[in-house]
């Protein structure tokens, strides 16, 4: 997550008037006759977010001898991943609406995947909880 805030969400080019259109997740550049105008807010909350899946997936990896405060923190990170999906993919309609070719970037299949792995992360530590926990059982 952390390496998706530097790829680019949409490159858009207006035909009319040939100015390049770039969004990333921390901002929005209009690139006109070697000119740029850069706007950060509200773009920046998709990188925002992106930080902190990344931040609490690093937290939920340190927390391996508590199974059920990695799940805890694991169901926040995918809150907090679904949120940078639908960010990014509502700023990309946002523009894609008024550029014809617009195509979606690397950004938001990153997230997906990440969301994924997380998905599959909590599963198998549910999956290992409930193992220990029936072994506890037996003895």
């Amino acid at each position: 997550m952390i390496a998706g805030i530097f790829l680019p969400i949409g490159v858009f080019t207006d035909p009319a008037t040939q100015a390049t259109h770039e969004l990333y997740p921390l901002h929005y550049s209009i690139k006109e006759n070697g000119q740029t105008v850069t706007t950060y807010f509200p773009y920046s909350i998709t990188a925002i977010l992106m930080i902190a899946a990344g931040t609490l997936a690093g937290m939920s990896i340190t927390r391996y001898n508590n199974r059920m405060t990695q799940v805890k923190i694991g169901t926040l990170n995918s809150l907090i991943l679904a949120g940078a999906i639908l960010s990014a993919y509502l700023f990309f309609r946002e523009l894609a609406t008024q550029f014809q070719g617009a195509n979606l970037g690397l950004v938001v299949w990153v997230a997906v995947v990440a969301a994924f792995c997380n998905w599959l992360a909590l599963r198998f530590i549910r999956k290992d909880e409930k193992l220990v926990r029936d072994a506890d059982r037996l003895r």
